[in-house]
């Protein structure tokens, strides 16, 4: 790695921010992003008057990405005058709770190459991997082990942030990007643009720098961070098994496992009379439900509509950062609230 490939921001939000801004010049150029997204980049391309261009990951296949799926979005939009300058991968996924293949991150490397857009990877949740059968990747090992890297055939834009993994320290504001394949004129650009903001945090910067390097071995905290590190993950690992099996079980539930991230995205059914309610209401159906666990349980989920989903689908997103004890009281109660609310638009 190249040290002056890598920018320091405040969080990965500041630079997945400041490569949009430089990538979309009118509302003729678009950013092909996964649905279900991070609504950050939806609302970013939004406000830079970008085109958004989704592409469907395979919920059934444990939210897996397509290449059949990547050709097709790329091919409609183009039609329609879109130019593709960049796509977005977010793995492990928000709000998908997966974690890709080394065969999906193969197949995107290589048609972000092929059709010489950028590569944004969003993998700020590289450290919350949960299943033995996964395995993060990243995309800039992918751009090697396909030859990509050495070419310099790729271009691609690599986040992460201190505010997942095992530390979760959001409100410091650290993070960073690391810039691969791109010319020495773009980076020159993108430093001035980085300039006008001065720098990032400096609560950001040493954070950042315990969370790439920690204790070393002979450090004084070097087990006590080892042991409290450990003991966060097996912990989290735990609970991503309990809710998303506790919440795939629940009649009318449906949800994949949550090998990575720190999310689970079920989907449930809901009754024709509860989409007619929702649409008097002038909402999603899904938003509703929200509503209303919110309302009689006090539980606070995300709507999946929020994110992008499949036509005709309906589910929420939510965490399992509580408590192991709080999380199984929580899917007992989504469990009970979803038979009453069941019930009352039978």
């Amino acid at each position: 790695t190249d040290p002056e490939d890598i920018f320091l921001t405040n969080g990965a939000s500041a630079g997945i921010a400041m490569i949009l801004n430089a990538l979309l010049a009118n509302n003729k150029c678009g950013v092909m992003t996964p649905i279900p997204q991070y609504p950050l980049y939806s609302a970013t391309i939004d406000l830079l008057q970008g085109q958004r261009v989704g592409y469907f990951l395979e919920e059934e296949n444990g939210w897996a990405m397509n290449l059949n799926e990547l050709e097709r979005a790329y091919k409609e939009a183009t039609k329609k005058g879109i130019e593709i300058k960049a796509l977005v991968v977010i793995n492990p996924g928000n709000p998908s709770g997966s974690v890709l293949t080394r065969e999906n991150l193969h197949d995107v490397v290589r048609f972000c190459s092929k059709h010489g857009i950028v590569l944004m990877a969003d993998e700020v949740y590289q450290e919350n991997v949960y299943d033995e059968n996964s395995e993060f990747i990243s995309c800039k090992r992918a751009a090697y082990e396909t030859g990509l890297l050495e070419q310099n055939a790729l271009e691609l834009v690599s986040f992460h942030s201190t505010s997942k993994g095992v530390f979760g320290e959001c409100g410091r504001r650290g993070g960073y990007m690391e810039m691969v394949g791109m010319d020495e004129e773009v980076k020159d650009e993108l430093y001035k643009l980085a300039s006008a903001f001065l720098c990032s945090t400096t609560n950001g910067q040493i954070m950042t720098s315990l969370m790439v390097r920690g204790p070393a071995p002979t450090d004084v905290s070097y087990k006590s961070h080892e042991s409290e590190k450990n003991a966060v993950f097996e912990s989290l690992k735990r609970r991503s098994q309990l809710v998303s099996k506790g919440l795939d079980d629940i009649p009318g539930f449906s949800c994949q496992k949550a090998t990575g991230s720190m999310y689970c995205f079920p989907n449930f059914k809901l009754s024709p009379n509860a989409i007619q309610a929702a649409k008097k209401e002038g909402v999603a159906p899904d938003t509703m439900y929200a509503v209303s666990l919110l309302k009689q349980t006090g539980i606070c989920v995300v709507p999946a509509s929020g994110f992008g989903q499949a036509e005709g689908r309906f589910g929420f997103r939510t965490t399992f950062l509580p408590s192991e004890a709080e999380m199984a009281t929580v899917v007992e109660r989504i469990r009970q609230h979803y038979e009453d609310f069941c019930k009352e638009y039978d």
